[in-house]
Order: structure tokens, then sequence, then C-alpha cells
């Protein structure tokens, strides 16, 4: 299970839950059915191994089987809902994507880091314009969206580096930066202009503009986006109309987020 450049597991490392976990990864939207071979090749672990966890989960009602094809059942959701429902953030925000939402006439969202990817911990849809929904949970790399430009943005010297160390960086669209240099020099415009945009770098047709929120004038936790349809919404018009009000919900996030009695919790 060890994979190249992971670090060494201390005594502590229960090997069976990591396995576990791995065997419940394997399932995600593009293979929500998976047979007792295509998990065992997804997760390294021999037929038995995955046999044995897959009927373990399926006695935990985690896992469903018809005999022969397995799948998730609702259940596993408990598995993050105890860090989704401790979280002061969403409910914090979540008027304040509404307002938002309302003003512009498109959909706002708000995110988190976790690793190389944000994770979508509040939204707001008034349209479908991606072709994969997006809901609380939702994970999409940081690299190439606008929540993920202002989340890398916030982070130290040191930490971007790791972060460069464990990204993938693919060619998602024609316009998605893939080079550590063309994203670094757009990380400090970023900073320096403190909002930013991506235009069509994770989707064909999907422009978003985002800001990050800062906790108590302190480190960015979280992102706040607005997204649009290219050919309805140019990138001047983006900069011109979305982004002023989407920098003044932010700010009303972070008000609000400063007299929580409970600081913000994040990935």
């Amino acid at each position: 299970m060890d994979e190249p450049g992971q670090s060494v597991r201390g005594a502590h490392h229960v090997q069976s839950l990591e396995r576990g976990l791995a065997v419940i990864r394997a399932f995600d939207a593009e293979a929500p059915h998976l047979t007792l071979s295509d998990v065992a090749r997804s997760t390294g672990l021999t037929r038995a191994a995955a046999r044995r966890f897959l009927l373990t989960l399926v006695d935990l009602g985690y896992v469903r089987t018809d005999g022969k094809y397995f799948s998730l059942t609702a259940r596993v959701l408990e598995l993050g809902y105890s860090f989704l429902s401790s979280m002061t953030l969403p409910e914090v925000a979540q008027p304040h994507l509404e307002r938002l939402s309302s003003e512009v006439g498109e959909s706002s969202s708000m995110s988190v880091l976790d690793g190389t990817e944000i994770v979508y911990v509040a939204r707001v849809a008034v349209s479908r314009i991606m072709t994969v929904t997006i809901n609380v949970g939702t994970r999409f790399p940081a690299y190439a969206t606008s929540m993920g430009h202002v989340l890398l943005a916030g982070l130290d010297d040191a930490e971007f580096d790791a972060y460069l160390d464990a990204a993938k960086f693919d060619r998602l669209t024609s316009h998605t930066l893939t080079s550590p240099p063309a994203l670094r020099a757009e990380l400090a415009k970023v900073r320096e202009q403190g909002w930013a945009i991506v235009d069509q770098e994770l989707e064909e047709g999907l422009r978003s503009v985002a800001a990050p929120i800062r906790d108590r004038g302190g480190p960015v936790v979280a992102a706040v986006n607005v997204s649009t349809h290219a050919s309805r919404t140019s990138p001047e018009v983006a900069r011109e109309q979305m982004v002023p009000p989407l920098l003044a919900a932010a700010q009303r996030i972070e008000a609000d987020l400063a007299l929580s009695p409970v600081r913000a919790h994040h990935g």
C-alpha cells in the first residue's frame, strides 16, 4: 500500500484502517459500482483482502452489493458529517452567499484547501454551468480554480513548495495553467490585487472570480467565489460587475466571523 515518496509510518499506524479507507475511496462519481477485482486493482490489495474489507463494510452498512457489484451507501456521509457540522464558517457564510448570488444573478460558493484540492463547504446555485454537479463536499484541483488560486496565494513559501511537490498538474482544458512558474506568477498577482479570476481553466465555458476569507485578520481560511458561463460574462464584465460585490460579501463574512464565538475550523 505504501506509495513512492510516502512518509515513514509511525509505530501507531494501523494499516488495516488505512486499507479500509482506501477501499471506500476506490468508489467515486466515475466508478460508483465496482467488482471485487476492480477494488483489488484500484487499492493494490489482494482479492482475498479486498473481499474481507468489502464484506466488513457491507456488514457495517457503508457498502451494498448485489453479489457481483459493490457500491457505497448514503451512510458514508456520516464520515464527513461530523467535520462539516462542526464548522462555523459555512453557517456564517451561507446568508452572505445567498445575498451575493441574488446581487449578481450567478452561483456562489465557499471552499477550503485540503491537500492539493479545494473542498466545497457552502454553495448557492442559481444555474447549472458545469458538466458535473457541485455540492458540499465536491473537490477540484486547486491549481485550476479561482478559489484554489486564492487559497494557494495565502500559503507561505514553505507551504507552497510542499503543495508543488504533492500536486499533479493535468491539462484539463487548453487554458489550464500547468507550469509551476506560471502558477507562482499568477498567485503573486492574486496576492497583490486581493482576488482571482480563472478563465476556463477547469472546464471550457466556465469563468469565475474568487476572494479570500481571513480568520479575524489573520490567515486565509477559506475562499468565496462567483461562477458564470463565458458566453454571457466577459472577463471585463466579471472584473467590473462581479468582483466589487464579491469583495463586499467577503468583507461581510469576515466581519461576522470575527464576532463568532467559535473560530473557523478548516482543513
